[in-house]
């Protein structure tokens, strides 16, 4: 039985996890059933949005089941033919233990071996996919060709796993790559980032503001991300608060308060999750 919590949506989700601590299967784009809605991947993002840290137990039980798989000679959360199952698995498991422990030794043994393979493909200064490719094979195995998001480190969980890991050097490199890739943040936001949504009352710009929310775990973000900061400042109301509108609304990064009914709570949330960026880029 999990914990009570004050918040609606923190106690639906804890409710629904199974006694090894997971969620079900763990990748997002695994299908949902009925008896299980939800992912392990989907749940940790939604409550780690919600407020909870490894000091709670629903976290630190899926922490656990988390190092107990990733310990496994075996991939045993991602099975897909295209990639090499073993290191795209442990991947994932890092990159979620490491956002709510980043301490954890376990995570680090994947961790820096990701640090010196990104560090290898930008060691002179821009990137270099040929050191990319020789390093990611020295630390792992042969690239396949369809390697999909491992052939690609501008993804979600290698950008979420590598904050301080890289020298300033790389980390600026890095950044300088990563915000005009025109496919954007994979598995999070699929334009290039450096151009600003068009509509800020949109759940395009909700999405876009997790791209930044990721970059700004980095030290080089202040310096690269300004222009983010002006637009947040440009759009906001009179009140001195920020309204993304109803359209916001995706049961991910909103809402954190129970309802949106009033119009209030939502000017609310959306103002808390906004200041909490700026203060990030500051």
């Amino acid at each position: 039985m999990s914990t009570s919590y004050d918040n609606k949506w923190v106690q639906q989700i804890t409710d629904l996890q199974h006694e090894d601590g997971s969620w079900g299967h763990f990748h997002t784009l695994s299908q949902p059933t009925r008896a299980q809605p939800m992912t392990t991947e989907q749940a940790l993002r939604r409550l780690r949005i919600l407020g909870l840290t490894k000091e709670d137990e629903p976290i630190a039980r899926a922490i656990a089941y988390m190092q107990q798989n990733l310990k496994q000679p075996f991939p045993t959360v991602f099975h897909e033919k295209k990639h090499d199952s073993k290191t795209y698995g442990d991947l994932m498991l890092t990159t979620w233990i490491r956002l709510f422990d980043p301490n954890s030794e376990t995570a680090l043994v994947v961790a820096n071996k990701w640090a010196k393979i990104i560090s290898s493909a930008f060691k002179e200064g821009v990137y270099s996919n040929d050191s990319y490719v020789s390093a990611y094979e020295a630390e792992f195995v042969k690239m396949n060709p369809k390697a999909g998001c491992l052939a690609d480190f501008v993804v979600f969980y290698q950008l979420a796993l590598l904050p301080g890991l890289l020298s300033p050097e790389v980390e600026s490199a890095m950044l300088d790559y990563i915000l005009p890739h025109k496919r954007g943040i994979v598995y999070i936001y699929n334009s290039p980032v450096n151009v600003l949504p068009e509509v800020f009352a949109s759940k395009n710009a909700s999405w876009y503001l997790s791209a930044m929310e990721l970059l700004a775990a980095y030290d080089s973000a202040p310096k690269k991300l300004g222009f983010v900061v002006k637009w947040l400042s440009d759009n906001r109301d009179v009140d001195g608060m920020w309204d993304m509108g109803a359209a916001a609304k995706d049961d991910i990064h909103f809402p954190l308060s129970d309802s949106w009914r009033k119009p209030e709570n939502r000017r609310r949330d959306c103002t808390t999750r906004i200041t909490k960026l700026i203060e990030r880029l500051a």
